[in-house]
């Protein structure tokens, strides 16, 4: 599950006006139940970010109120259908349309793969898909942030913008190449191969990666990649 950080818990937490500690507080309980496959209790969500159990069910009750998240018979909050709209507008609901490529070219190499974008100096996971019948889950989910400037995913999305003063080496090889593997930057054992995805502006830079503890499947599934990429490029262009 990827909770907010320690972090941002802790600045929701402390001090501050009012109004905005009430808004943190409510947004950081919103991604943690939007992070929650199994839903979450009030203790839970009080517990996470640092609160009153009674302050925590009111900010529940609020975002019930705005369909937010919604209550369940056993008492947990999950998501509910105005998340799931707010959700769709982000980049003119970019997921949706490349979901069924990108479930396809999972099921096709067996394989965990995923569209990221760049925001500001992090990459940001705005789908992941694992294979269809995969018995094991790494430890990479929607929503997954890390740098810009580490792993396969990180350089593709560098490599799609102008170039920058003392960049890494496999950067404007990428933007030759068009594509890039690397090993163990984000997840140890780990390879990467990302592909960037060609949009036109003022979308974010976009790539798909695919993930592997193999590097035969890496290798191997470059073209099939490589394909996805440009289908991906038209969708949504």
């Amino acid at each position: 599950m990827n909770r907010p950080s320690t972090e941002t818990r802790a600045s929701a937490a402390g001090l501050g006006a009012p109004g905005s500690q009430t808004l943190a507080r409510g947004l950081n309980a919103l991604q943690l139940i939007a992070s929650s496959p199994n839903g979450m209790s009030v203790s839970q969500v009080a517990d996470d970010i640092g609160v009153h159990r009674t302050i925590a069910y009111r900010l529940l009750s609020t975002l019930a109120q705005f369909r937010f998240v919604t209550k369940g018979d056993d008492g947990r909050y999950r998501p509910a259908a105005a998340l799931a709209v707010l959700g769709a507008s982000f980049d003119n609901n970019v997921r949706q349309l490349c979901v069924p490529t990108l479930r396809s070219l999972a099921d096709e190499l067996g394989s965990t793969v995923s569209l990221l974008v760049a925001e500001g100096d992090q990459q940001v996971a705005v789908a992941v898909l694992a294979p269809t019948n995969v018995y094991y889950q790494m430890a990479f989910h929607e929503g997954s942030r890390y740098p810009l400037d580490r792993g396969a995913a990180g350089i593709a999305l560098l490599a799609s913008m102008p170039p920058r003063p003392n960049e890494r080496a496999l950067v404007p090889q990428t933007r030759l190449r068009g594509w890039v593997i690397t090993h163990g930057e984000i997840e140890p054992n780990t390879y990467g191969l990302a592909v960037p995805v060609h949009r036109r502006l003022p979308a974010p830079p976009t790539c798909i990666n695919l993930i592997s503890h193999r590097e035969d499947v890496v290798l191997s599934g470059r073209p099939a990649v490589m394909a996805a990429a440009h289908e991906l490029s038209a969708v949504l262009s």
